[in-house]
Parts: C-alpha cells; sequence; structure tokens
C-alpha cells in the first residue's frame, strides 16, 4: 500500500509542474537613450519616436503589456537594468562579448554595420591611414569608441567622444571634426538624409571584430522568463508583417534583418 502511494504522487508530479505559467507582464519598462534619430528621437511635442519605440511598443502589444519608457544616457542604460530601473533595454544596442558578461540579450532586432561620415570630397576613406592627423568624434559608450580608442588613436588620429549622436554632428558640420563614426544605418536615414547632411558622404563599412552589428533587447541575467517571452513576441511581429511595415516605414527598401 505504501509503495502504491509512492508510485501515485510520482505519477501525479509531473503534472503538478507542467502547470507552472510564465510571469504575465502587465507593464515592461524599457531604458532608451532618445538621441539617435531615426531609431529613438523626441518629436516636437516631448513624445518619444522612431524604430526601436515603434518595435518595443509592437512587441508589448503582442505581450498585452504597457510599455513605459524610462530615459537614460546611453552609458547608463546597463547600470540602470542591473539596478532594476527598468526591464529591458531597447536603444540600438550592439551585442558585444563584453556585454554579455553583464546582461543576457534577446534575438536579433536588426544588423547594422559601422561606417565614417565625412564632407564630400575630403579625400577620407575607411582606410585608417587617410584619417591620420584628423578629428573622429563618436557616441560615448558606443561600440565605436571602444573601436576608436583601440584602433585609430594608435594610428594617430585624434579622437573625440560625445555624450550623444547628435552633438557629434554639430561639430561635424562646425568643423570642429573630420569626420564621425557611427552605425551606417543611422548615418544614412538620419543625418545624411537631413539638410545639415547634404554636403557629407559615408564610408563603406569598417571591418573590424570590434565592430560587431547584431543589436538586440538587453535583459538582466538570469531573466529567462521575460527573454523568451520578448523573443517569442519578435517571431510574431516577423511572421504577421509587423517588422517589414516598420522597416518599410523608417528604411524604405533597405533590408535590416540578417536572420542570425
Amino acid at each position: 500500500m505504501i509503495a502504491l502511494r509512492k508510485l501515485t504522487a510520482l505519477a501525479v508530479l509531473p503534472l503538478c509542474v507542467s502547470f507552472v505559467q510564465a510571469k504575465e507582464y502587465k507593464e515592461i519598462r524599457f531604458g532608451v537613450d532618445a538621441n539617435y534619430a531615426p531609431f529613438e528621437s523626441k518629436a516636437p511635442d516631448g513624445s518619444l519616436v522612431g524604430f526601436d519605440i515603434d518595435l518595443g511598443n509592437a512587441i508589448c502589444a503582442e505581450l498585452k503589456a504597457e510599455c513605459k519608457w524610462v530615459e537614460s544616457d546611453f552609458d547608463g542604460l546597463i547600470p540602470g537594468l542591473r539596478a532594476n530601473k527598468f526591464d529591458g533595454i531597447l536603444s540600438s544596442m550592439t551585442v558585444t562579448p563584453v556585454r554579455k558578461k553583464a546582461v543576457d540579450f534577446t534575438n536579433e532586432l536588426f544588423s547594422g554595420p559601422t561606417s565614417y561620415v565625412y564632407k564630400k570630397g575630403s579625400g577620407l576613406s575607411a582606410n585608417v591611414e587617410s584619417l591620420k592627423g584628423k578629428s573622429v568624434g563618436f557616441f560615448q559608450g558606443s561600440i565605436q569608441e571602444g573601436y576608436a580608442k583601440a584602433v585609430l588613436k594608435k594610428a594617430g588620429v585624434k579622437v573625440q567622444s560625445y555624450q550623444n549622436q547628435n552633438q557629434v554632428y554639430y561639430d561635424l558640420v562646425s568643423g570642429r571634426l573630420d569626420a564621425s563614426i557611427q552605425d551606417s544605418l543611422q548615418a544614412k536615414a538620419g543625418f545624411l538624409n537631413s539638410p545639415q547632411g547634404a554636403d557629407y558622404e559615408m564610408s563603406e563599412q569598417v571591418d573590424s571584430e570590434l565592430l560587431p552589428s547584431i543589436t538586440a533587447i538587453a535583459v538582466a541575467k538570469g531573466n529567462d522568463d521575460l527573454k523568451d517571452q520578448l523573443n517569442s513576441a519578435i517571431k510574431t511581429i516577423h511572421e504577421n508583417g509587423t517588422y517589414d511595415r516598420l522597416q518599410s516605414k523608417y528604411f524604405g527598401d533597405l533590408n535590416l534583418y540578417s536572420g542570425k
């Protein structure tokens, strides 16, 4: 009789485990630095707009959750996530080995290479030798900052970090910088597509292992529950056409998704 009771208990146990449900998120707080149009920026009325913002809102809609956007300087996003100021980071953050030690990442949101921007006819290029003695600016906390300090500075290039991308372009146009280095997609659909970028051009892609291209949503280490739900929603917005519609809205016929 005792043996039978033990067998019955063991038989019921898996059934009990199968009823454990994932956490339901009524609200998802995304950390964002809204200074990187057309991915994330502020409209004249102060509302947040951009490709990342629309993607985040679409993802939240699939999860039947309310999106709450929490603004932060880019280099404060990972510390903010680890301090539980938000649940995830959705701010054009590239997946790197160093960042993966501090946070976990979802599947790919989009993929973007790195390029330089400089004045037409300047004679500059993606060749580091052409930049020797020149001034190059970049967004503080970006992968381009790491590359600039590890490669450009050693090659005799003057490097300068800025608190946000808008400041980089401001100094480029004012002549205090000879070139800027940033995400190619941001440069093409943002600065180069604006009146102030009319006299500027973009280099070929900068090829370096220090400049990975995959961008994803960062979540706290070990938060597999949220990561899995976000991955499920990302998959759904690809399947139902939402991703393609938003991609076309901001980037025309450019394909941002590598499928990696």
